[in-house]
C-alpha cells in the first residue's frame, strides 16, 4: 500500500503534537504535584447507618454559629431534609450515601459535592444571607431522581 508523500508528513506531524501534549501533560502534572486525594475518609457503604456520625444524621451546634450537618443521601432523599440555622452560621457537611452515587448541590452557593458510596464528603459554607436553599441531587440515581431534595433554612433568627 503506498502512503502519499504528504500524507505521511500530516501523519508525522500529527503524531508528534500527539506526543508532545501528553509529554507537557505529564510535566505539569509532576510539576504541579496532583497526586490523588490521601486524606480520603472511607466508610463501609453496607454498614453507614450503624456507623458513627451517620448512625445519628442531623444538624449539631458545634460552636458559635458553627454547625455540623451529618446527612446521608439515599434513593430517593437526604436524611435530614429540614436544615435550620441562624444568619451568618457556617455550616460543615459531611455526607455520604449507602446506595448508589448521587449528588448534593444547594443553588446560589459553592456547595457541590459527590457522594459516592463508601466515601465521607466534606464541604464547609457561610449563609449570609437568609433564604431557604434547595439541597438538590445533580446526578442521576434513579427513576425518582427528580424527587430527591431537602431544605436548608437560614433566618435572621439567633435562637436557632
Amino acid at each position: 500500500m503506498h502512503v502519499h508523500k504528504y500524507e505521511r508528513i500530516w501523519l508525522t506531524i500529527g503524531a508528534l503534537i500527539l506526543i508532545a501534549f501528553f509529554v507537557i501533560l505529564g510535566i505539569y502534572g509532576f510539576i504541579g504535584g496532583f497526586t490523588p486525594p490521601s486524606h480520603m475518609e472511607i466508610v463501609d457503604a453496607q454498614t453507614v447507618r450503624t456507623t458513627p456520625p451517620f448512625d445519628k444524621p442531623g444538624l449539631y451546634k458545634v460552636g458559635e454559629k458553627e454547625y455540623e450537618a451529618v446527612m446521608l443521601g439515599f434513593s430517593f432523599g437526604f436524611t435530614p431534609n429540614e436544615l435550620r440555622v441562624p444568619k451568618g452560621s457556617t455550616v460543615h457537611f459531611i455526607v455520604t450515601t449507602p446506595d448508589v452515587v448521587h449528588g448534593m448541590f444547594i443553588p446560589h452557593t459553592n456547595v457541590n459535592m459527590m457522594l459516592i458510596p463508601g466515601h465521607v464528603s466534606r464541604y464547609s459554607h457561610t449563609f449570609d444571607k437568609p433564604d431557604e436553599y434547595l439541597i438538590l441531587c445533580h446526578e442521576y440515581c434513579g427513576v425518582g431522581h427528580q424527587a430527591m431534595f431537602a431544605t436548608l433554612t437560614v433566618t435572621d433568627d439567633t435562637t436557632t
